[in-house]
């Protein structure tokens, strides 16, 4: 979520912050390479790049990057020793290499160009490249495979965003409640579909595509294609089974299907299960109840969005540029932070 949330506020809030990324980890850390968070300048936040360690250290930093609008490098050594004891770093572990930027100017110009592009379903790879001392700034589309990007050289970091995927729940019984917040909430764009118009309400489903109809107008009103994730929960038989025989031909993402496993044989009964059905939907986790189902099925949905990104994407969703990007300076004390302004200069 932390991507969408941070390219939809350079696109149409814009008000002074930020953006740190953290572009170079090693050893075992509470984010991974690419994590971005946004620091208001009003005290606020967007997203989160440690379980709070780092933060209050960052915010210190906001008003003078604001004032200057130059970049900060920062290193972070958060590697615990058996007697180390450095306040909330604790439990942090890694070194971490951090860089703050003003959301402003060509930055912001160009997130919202990623922005824009994610909306209108392209996959960009956004770049910052070294040129003398500063930070230039590009972003260049990709294939719907990934490929495309730009080979490692004289450039600082470079990062994928793609377009949200889409989960549609077809069925809203009161059981997708907890389903639709968590899938929000873990960077999924939601739509619902049903049989019955009176269950699907903007104040119920927030920010939700809503379709109501039969099985054939909600496949064509909502395109449902090959990047979708669909969960049939409509726990109406013949309703399910309608909805499977239409897009198990489209070979959509993922297919999650609610029900025992007897429920499942009979409406499976004739149909092939192609490897993108889950069925029994949701990972084994002994779940009861409809909260603890979501967290299942959440989960899930997690565990198929990474791999799918894995296959699709060589080098993961970020990569850094030639070089380690943590031999440029001291070994750091557990703890310690190194800073190097303008970022460009080490």
């Amino acid at each position: 979520m932390d991507a969408y949330e941070i390219l939809r506020y350079a696109a149409l809030d814009g008000r002074p912050s930020v953006l740190a990324t953290v572009i170079g980890v090693e050893g075992h850390s509470y984010r991974k390479t690419g994590a971005a968070m946004l620091l208001l300048q009003d005290g606020g936040e967007l997203g989160g790049i440690s379980p709070g360690c780092l933060e209050s250290d960052l915010r210190e930093r906001v008003d003078s990057l604001l004032a200057t609008g130059e970049t900060e490098l920062l290193s972070y050594n958060m590697e615990p020793e058996e007697d180390a004891m450095w306040g909330e770093a604790i439990g942090c572990g890694g070194k971490l290499l951090i860089l703050l930027e003003p959301l402003a100017g060509e930055l912001a110009a160009h997130l919202r160009f990623a922005y824009e592009a994610n909306e209108a379903g392209r996959t960009v790879s956004f770049i910052r490249k070294k040129a003398n001392g500063r930070i230039q700034y590009a972003v260049k589309a990709l294939e719907e495979d990934g490929t495309g990007a730009p080979e490692a050289g004289e450039w600082l970091f470079e990062q994928r965003f793609a377009p949200r995927a889409r989960l549609i729940l077809f069925g809203a019984g009161e059981d997708m409640d907890p389903v639709f917040r968590l899938a929000t909430r873990i960077g999924f764009k939601v739509a619902v579909a049903d049989w019955r118009s009176r269950l699907l309400t903007a104040d119920r489903f927030p920010g939700a595509e809503l379709a109501a109809g039969g099985v054939p107008s909600i496949v064509r009103e909502l395109g449902i294609g090959s990047r979708d994730y669909l969960l049939v929960c409509g726990h109406q038989l013949q309703r399910d089974r309608e909805m499977l025989e239409a897009v198990l031909p489209l070979s959509p993402a993922y297919v999650g299907v609610m029900g025992s496993r007897k429920r499942i044989r009979m409406l499976f009964d004739g149909l092939e299960k192609p490897s993108f059905v889950h069925a029994p939907v949701g990972l084994d986790i002994g779940s009861d109840g409809p909260e603890e189902i979501a967290v299942s099925i959440a989960a899930e949905l997690i565990a198929v969005r990474q791999s799918r990104a894995r296959n699709r994407t060589p080098g993961g969703n970020s990569r850094e540029g030639n070089g380690n990007l943590f031999g440029g300076g001291h070994e750091l004390e557990n703890g310690a932070t190194q800073a190097v302004p303008g970022a460009c200069s080490w």
